[in-house]
């Protein structure tokens, strides 16, 4: 085990949380020490959730440890039953309650509550979030889906599975893909976790097929309703014009339909874009990609085959689909990275010298610190990854998206560097202001603007350090900045303007 500052996914019982917090009519009791109860940050502050997220902590304290912990769960159980009635419960252990051996499943067993009670087995110190995310719902499909399958099914139906809370655009997502199923006339029965019911999951076996959008979480249960009930299931990602291609054709054989009509009117602007006269800057731009395995390899095809980059690093933190990131970067002639340590991740970007980074919000700090522009197409992500709007990453709409997300902080760094480039050209430099105030030097136009009438003060003298010091200094605003140091310098008789002095006198007229 390793200690580290960032880590990229929590322990497996948060991905059992994003599970229960998706659903309704579901409650999640979780044996766990008072400190371990940080579920409501997770849901309502990072990804604005509307209610609390549906659990029940034992919270038991060190000086239970003494005493009988196991009846503190049991207490906590039958309590949050009486109290919130729910349809069906998981129950099991956080990474620190799991030391205790408690034995949340045989304690829930013996009460005998009027609900299905399933138990979680979630090897906190082996396993992670997504794979908690995976095991809960399979658990949950496992023993709520009947276990004969439906006689007779409608072809042209299917659940889509895998979408949960605190997930990557998993509601933008969600809605994209039941547009586009609706658009080919496949009826969706059950979207499961996200807004399913456990009494949803009872009618699983009612589609013809299962649409997996995020392997991560909902491979496991779609390959259990195939050996059981007979479903085959799509896990082809509608990322990217041509990966949204792909599903619609997958979906459609399927479902016995011509996928031809909903194909002609798809309405991407991603691949004129990328054809356009402005676009012949993003040709060949270098880019590293790292997140989890189906945003990862999603993005890397999107980047390279539908906008023309050079993919120079792939990535993933997602130790179980490895073999799919490996195979993708083989594709490319590159060696994929699967690691969950940042420290590693930065260290493979700084050697590949990419022009932009695709990551999570790790890599974004990772990117700051490097100078090279980056966009977040991955959990984990952080408030700003949550946006109001609606910004999916499938779908056609989603492919829109995504040049936007890739391209904009390419576009920044371009204004930047021809910026910088022209810094100290003589007709065109940020020291001189606009045409309609006569093309005079900035520190010239902002004293006839906001300056008093001119007296015969006596130029200041500037030490070399505080001259570059002011060149940092935005220059729209530089000249007066250069004005209220000059000020501040003769009102306390300074004989030379100093590095010191600039702060000094920033700091005086900022109270």
């Amino acid at each position: 085990m390793q200690l580290t500052l960032w880590t990229y996914e929590g322990p497996p019982h948060i991905g059992a949380m994003r599970v229960a917090t998706a659903m309704r009519g579901l409650h999640y009791v979780l044996h766990a020490p008072q400190g371990d109860t940080y579920a409501d940050l997770l849901f309502t502050m990072i990804e604005r959730h509307g209610a609390r997220p549906p659990v029940t902590y034992t919270t038991f304290q060190a000086r239970d440890l003494g005493a009988d912990t196991a009846e503190i769960f049991k207490q906590a159980v039958a309590a949050a039953y009486e109290r919130f009635r729910p349809q069906a419960m998981i129950v099991g252990a956080s990474c620190t309650a799991e030391l205790l051996q408690d034995d949340p499943a045989g304690l829930s067993q013996a009460l005998g509550l009027p609900i299905p009670v399933i138990p979680l087995e979630l090897p906190a110190y082996q396993k992670k979030e997504n794979w908690g995310a995976s095991e809960t719902l399979y658990r949950l499909v496992r023993s709520l889906a009947p276990a004969a399958p439906v006689a007779e099914r409608v072809r042209a139906s299917c659940n889509i599975l895998g979408p949960t809370s605190l997930g990557f655009r998993h509601r933008d997502d969600l809605r994209e893909v039941r547009g586009l199923l609706a658009e080919l006339g496949i009826a969706v029965n059950v979207v499961a976790p996200l807004g399913a019911t456990p009494a949803d999951l009872a009618r699983l076996s009612e589609a013809a097929f299962n649409v997996v959008l995020y392997p991560e979480v909902a491979r496991s249960a779609a390959q259990w309703l195939e050996r059981s009930h007979g479903q085959p299931f799509v896990e082809t990602a509608p990322i990217g014009v041509r990966g949204t291609t792909a599903f619609i054709e997958a979906v459609a054989a399927l479902a016995g339909l011509d996928p031809a009509p909903v194909l002609g009117a798809q309405g991407s602007r991603l691949p004129w874009y990328s054809r356009s006269v402005d676009s012949t800057y993003l040709t060949g731009k270098r880019v590293f990609v790292f997140g989890d395995a189906t945003h990862a390899v999603a993005a890397a095809r999107v980047a390279t085959r539908e906008i023309g980059f050079t993919l120079v690093g792939l990535g993933t933190y997602s130790r179980e689909f490895a073999r799919e990131v490996r195979a993708e970067a083989a594709t490319h002639g590159i060696e994929a990275l699967v690691t969950d340590d940042y420290l590693a991740v930065e260290a493979a970007i700084a050697a590949a010298q990419p022009e932009l980074v695709l990551g999570t919000q790790m890599e974004r700090h990772v990117a700051k610190r490097l100078g090279i522009p980056c966009a977040v197409i991955s959990a984990p992500m952080h408030v700003q990854d949550v946006p109001a709007r609606h910004a999916p990453q499938m779908g056609f709409e989603g492919a829109n998206v995504l040049f936007d997300t890739f391209v904009h902080p390419l576009m920044m760094g371009l204004e930047e560097h021809l910026l910088a480039m022209f810094r100290d050209d003589p007709e065109f430099h940020d020291g001189v202001a606009p045409s309609h105030l006569g093309g005079r030097p900035w520190e010239e136009a902002e004293t006839v603007v906001t300056s008093a009438p001119a007296t015969a003060a006596a130029p200041m003298i500037w030490a070399i350090e505080a001259e570059r010091e002011l060149k940092k200094v935005p220059f729209f605003v530089r000249g007066k900045a250069r004005h209220n140091t000059e000020r501040f310098a003769r009102e306390r008789s300074l004989p030379l303007i100093t590095v010191e002095t600039l702060y000094d006198a920033k700091a005086h007229f900022s109270r």
